[in-house]
Formats: C-alpha cells, sequence, structure tokens
C-alpha cells in the first residue's frame, strides 16, 4: 500500500509517500480502507520529535481518518465489511471509569503508528460508527479536536450556561470546535484570531465578541468588555506565548482549562494571582468513549461544523503541514490516498 512516512525527526522534508507493507489484521482488530484523514497539530510535534518520544522509523503519522470497512479479526464484535468508521485515536483500559487517566495511555499516530495510509488496521475500540451520509472529509477530521474540546468544557471544566468563555485561536483545530460546543452550552462567547476572516467565522459559529491579538492585547480587551470583571473560563491549547494574559483574562473563581502547548510547552506564570483570585488550572487530554460518542453525534447530525480548510492528496502531505505551521486559512487540512483523488 501507499502511505504518509516520516523518515527521522525534523522539518517537511523527512516527509515521503510511497510504498509500505500491508497492514495484518489481529483478531481484534479491523481493517480499513481510508477515505480521508486529517492532519492535528499533534502531526508537527511528532515529525520535529518530541522529550521522552522514541519511534521506530519509518513512521506513518495521523490520528484522525475514517473509511471503509474491509476485513474483521475473528473477535471483532462491532463491525461488518462495508461499515463506514471513524478513528478515535486515544488508547486506553477500557476497564477504567476513565481510560484517559491510564499510566499507559497512548494516541494512534504519536506513540504508535497511525492512519494517513491507503489502509490501517485498528482495534475495533478505538473506531466509531459514522452515518452513510456524512461526508468522508468531515468524518475524517472531527474526531480528535471535537472530542478534546467537548471533555475541556463539558467535562473538565463543566461549563454552565450563562458563563463567560475566551476561546484561544477560535479559527484553528481545537479552537472551533471549543467555539461551537461553547455556544451550544449557553455560554457567553469571547473569541480571538488573527484576521478579520477568521474573526468572521468566529462570529459566524458562536462568538458574541471578537478579538484581533495581533492588534490589540486579549486580556485588557476582555477586562474592558467584561466592566473589569474578567471570564469564567479560558480555553487555553497555545501555551507559553499567552499564558500569563490568559490568566489575568480570569475572573476571581475562574478556570484555565489546557490541551496543550503549540507555541511552547513551558510559561511563565503568575502564581500570586491565581491564589488570590482562587484559579483553577485544569489539565484535559482526549476524552473517554462515552465522550467521544456525544460530541460526535452532534457531528453526525450537522449541529457541531468542522471547519476544512484545504484537501490535498497524501502526497502533498509536506504542503499540509506546512499550511498549519503558518497558519494559513482555518480550520482542518484534510489529506486523502491519492487513488482516491484519480
Amino acid at each position: 500500500m501507499q502511505a504518509v512516512k516520516i523518515l527521522q525527526h525534523g522539518d517537511t522534508d523527512v516527509i515521503e509517500y510511497g510504498e509500505y507493507p500491508d497492514p495484518e489484521v489481529g483478531r481484534d482488530e479491523v481493517l480499513v480502507d481510508i477515505k480521508a484523514a486529517a492532519l492535528n497539530h499533534l502531526d508537527i510535534w511528532t515529525r520535529r520529535g518530541l522529550p521522552m518520544l522514541d519511534l521506530e522509523m519509518p513512521h506513518i503519522p495521523g490520528s484522525d481518518g475514517a473509511g471503509v470497512v474491509v476485513e474483521t479479526g475473528v473477535d471483532v464484535t462491532r463491525f461488518e465489511e462495508g461499515d463506514h468508521v471513524a478513528v478515535s485515536a486515544g488508547v486506553g483500559d477500557l476497564r477504567m471509569d476513565d481510560p484517559t487517566l491510564d499510566p499507559n495511555f497512548h494516541i494512534i499516530g504519536e506513540h504508535v503508528p497511525g492512519v494517513h495510509s491507503e489502509y490501517t488496521a485498528i482495534s475495533e475500540d478505538n473506531l466509531i460508527p459514522v452515518p452513510e451520509h456524512v461526508d468522508w472529509e468531515v468524518a475524517g477530521s472531527c474526531s480528535l479536536v471535537f472530542q478534546t474540546a467537548w471533555r475541556m468544557l463539558i467535562e473538565r471544566a463543566e461549563l454552565k450556561p450563562d458563563e463567560k468563555v475566551l476561546v484561544l485561536g477560535a479559527s484553528g483545530g481545537v479552537g472551533h470546535a471549543a467555539l461551537q460546543i461553547a455556544d451550544y452550552a449557553g455560554a457567553e462567547v469571547y473569541a480571538t484570531g488573527s484576521t478579520e476572516e477568521k474573526l468572521q467565522y468566529a462570529e459566524e459559529h458562536g462568538a458574541d465578541y471578537v478579538c484581533n491579538y495581533e492588534e490589540e492585547n486579549f486580556a485588557k480587551w476582555v477586562r474592558a468588555e467584561t466592566d473589569g470583571a474578567g471570564v469564567d473560563v479560558v480555553v487555553e491549547h497555545v501555551g507559553a506565548p499567552t499564558w500569563r494574559d490568559s490568566i489575568k483574562s480570569l475572573a476571581k473563581g475562574g478556570r484555565l482549562v489546557t490541551c496543550g502547548g503549540t507555541g511552547g510547552g513551558n510559561p511563565e506564570t503568575d502564581i500570586p494571582r491565581i491564589f488570590w483570585n482562587q484559579l483553577e488550572i485544569i489539565g484535559s487530554t482526549m476524552a473517554t468513549p462515552e465522550q467521544v460518542d456525544d460530541v460526535l453525534e452532534l457531528v453526525w447530525d450537522g449541529t457541531f461544523e468542522p471547519a476544512i480548510r484545504d484537501v490535498l492528496p497524501m502526497s502533498e502531505t509536506a504542503r499540509a503541514h506546512e499550511i498549519l505551521e503558518n497558519r494559513e486559512g482555518f480550520g482542518k487540512v484534510v489529506v486523502r490516498p491519492d487513488s482516491e483523488l484519480k
């Protein structure tokens, strides 16, 4: 089969699309003919290399994908040939109440080979049924960011109707999902973006107030818009460049919920402000199977809409990485096997 391969850690020139051994299907695995997949910032970090990440090279990246079941292992009970499925990339002990807290929790595409290939063999526990009316680009791009944002806001931050929420980078992957979820939950939504086009998108998808962070300090903007009070929740996924201002944006008793640090993982922080204002700093990673089902049902029925900024053949995955790194446009970048586009 043809697959995207990272040959070694480095810049985009380490990405290759070419021949790779066909996957073997285990007893509890499903062989999926991938129709569409998508990139996340996680793919960039994996390509560049992360501390404690020791991968066998070449490595197939990709945590988002969807396709058709073409074969099932002998112990598979949930799927059969012809089913439409999407990947949910978190792997944890399903006997636990919260598998994301499993000490051995890991992510397909980051810690083990991913799904940016013509075919993938994957445990049935990591597949979600997809209604046949759902477009492949939607099914292949929504799982990681929508489950992450849902857990952040609904489960971890316990967002309540009429609370004020600040979503940073509201046109990015997690950002555009969090924007829609916060609006769905009945919150008053404040959003940041870097261009007028991105801010217009945010307003069309649930933002009540928008700020161009390239032109003004978003913490001062939040304080001005809330008469000095601040917001109840900040959705933080940027890290070092925004951390201090994210904390400054919080009202007394507010909650900052974070799922990553695309701009840097070791920010300076304001400890006196945290304890004096009795703030909560909450970490969040992926979601439980039940949470995944809850949020994706709302994608399948059209309540939530993944933004697709571009669709490229997998042979142009290096270009797809550049689009994300350069923050070109907004939403998800989808890649499809070259054979699907002929």
